[in-house]
């Protein structure tokens, strides 16, 4: 691990109830103390990222969980999506990221560094059937399926805010956004707001700042 990642790492346990431990630690600890976030390395020995987070996910835990990863595991951050991981860092990033992406994911939002973000998305387009441009396209006609309004939610999600501010950049109650959430995943068929936020990124959803303005009302 970055040695000043580590560091950081260790001050957030103490700061914010994240667990930075090895996934096998972290399992038992997060079941037992449930904190709001566990940090876990995607790839370590006995009992990997994916599979801890898989086992809190199993077991019913509502601790988020924030995924370290390294460049070259792209297949492994798929995979994690899959599992039920709120969002992904890159093991080199600043100390600051690490803070936003604990703070997002504690306050319920998804949390995608623009690094992460950028390469799953490459990812995808080398690896999909049709080629970069049938899968931008497919993921476009997913995202254009959705309301107005669900599309301006996406694009807020997928710049990393919670359900709370959503709510208040777009003039309305929580309870509203929470709806609008829930009906996103559906319509896109995906299992969480990290896997959301990938697929807005791949369609190309405009990019909503997280400090200016919301999109006009609908």
């Amino acid at each position: 691990m970055h040695d000043a990642l580590g560091h950081d790492l260790s001050l957030l346990a103490l700061r914010a109830g994240a667990l930075t431990l090895a996934p096998d630690l972290a399992i038992d600890l997060a079941l037992r103390h449930r904190p709001d976030v566990a940090v876990l390395d995607i790839r370590m020995p006995r009992l990997d990222g994916l599979a801890a987070a898989a086992e809190l996910r199993r077991c019913g835990a509502a601790t988020g969980v924030l995924m370290l990863t390294t460049f070259g595991e792209d297949d492994y951050i798929l995979r994690a999506l899959g599992g039920g991981a709120n969002g992904f860092l890159v093991k080199s990033g600043e100390p600051e990221e690490l803070l936003a992406g604990v703070h997002a994911i504690a306050s319920g939002a998804a949390y995608l560094s623009p690094k992460v973000a950028a390469r799953v998305v490459a990812h995808l387009a080398a690896t999909g059937a049709g080629g970069p441009a049938g899968r931008r396209e497919a993921a476009r006609e997913r995202v254009a399926a959705l309301t107005a309004r669900e599309r301006d939610v996406l694009a807020l999600v997928a710049a990393g805010l919670s359900n709370g501010r959503i709510a208040r950049r777009l003039g309305v109650v929580e309870g509203t956004v929470k709806a609008h959430v829930s009906s996103i995943l559906a319509r896109l068929e995906v299992p969480n707001r990290a896997a959301a936020a990938v697929l807005a990124h791949e369609a190309g959803l405009p990019a909503a700042e997280p400090g200016g303005a919301g999109p006009a009302p609908v």
